[in-house]
């Protein structure tokens, strides 16, 4: 089931982004992330506008997705950028597809024109999946991360929601 995040999911949000942070290059970001952090980002998502959904299987928090203004510049209004992970027993069962229709069906909603993906270029496990929920590569920024003691490029990749 996909629904708006809850206080009570915070935990397993946590614990999901921080695997996701301590084990792979899926981001680039090497600080770790505290309860109060992400209680922090789903209170200030929501000021926002914006919404931050969760996978769950009775109690089970499966992955998380949310999504932000790309940049903060009033320019950018209408264009955004999302986080989607998921635990490793969620893969392959359709559950990031169905957490990204969530983000991009609120975004779309809220009057958001461009979602944007910023993706390791190693992580070709989701480039295939943008790909095929029609996101398309906008560019590459060469060695522009660096984690795990080596560089680490960067694609964008767009999808125009309305």
């Amino acid at each position: 089931m996909i629904r708006p995040a809850s206080r009570a999911d915070v935990p397993a949000i946590t614990q999901i982004i921080n695997q996701v942070i301590t084990e792979t290059t899926i981001t680039v970001t090497s600080v770790t992330k505290s309860e109060a952090d992400v209680t922090a980002m789903l209170t200030d998502r929501r000021a926002l506008g914006h919404e931050v959904f969760v996978a769950a299987k009775a109690d089970v928090i499966l992955g998380y997705a949310t999504y932000a203004q790309f940049r903060p510049s009033p320019g950018y209004l209408r264009t955004m950028e999302h986080s989607l992970a998921l635990t490793d027993a969620a893969q392959g069962r359709g559950l990031g597809r169905a957490l990204m229709q969530a983000v991009e069906s609120h975004a779309r909603a809220a009057g958001a024109h461009v979602m944007i993906a910023a993706i390791t270029a190693d992580n070709l496990k989701s480039l295939g999946f943008h790909a095929r929920l029609g996101y398309a590569q906008a560019g590459l920024l060469p060695q522009v991360g660096y984690k795990f003691g080596r560089y680490h490029d960067l694609v964008l990749m767009q999808k125009i929601l309305t």
